[in-house]
């Protein structure tokens, strides 16, 4: 909702885009989806490869 708001002072930095593009939105928001889902799952996968009694003794 920012950016929609402050879409008019974009104008002069976006090139070739319409500064209220709802493709552009909607892209940028799957972007960072999956950043946000890349960046949860890898940590996620890595702690379930060691046991929880490893696990707590690391504590």
């Amino acid at each position: 909702m920012g950016a929609w708001a402050l879409s008019g002072a974009l104008n002069s930095v976006l090139f070739e885009v319409q500064p209220d593009d709802p493709a552009t939105y909607g892209g940028m928001a799957l972007v960072l989806a999956v950043v946000a889902g890349v960046a949860a799952y890898l940590p996620a996968n890595r702690a379930t490869r060691g046991g929880p009694v490893r696990a707590l003794r690391g504590e």
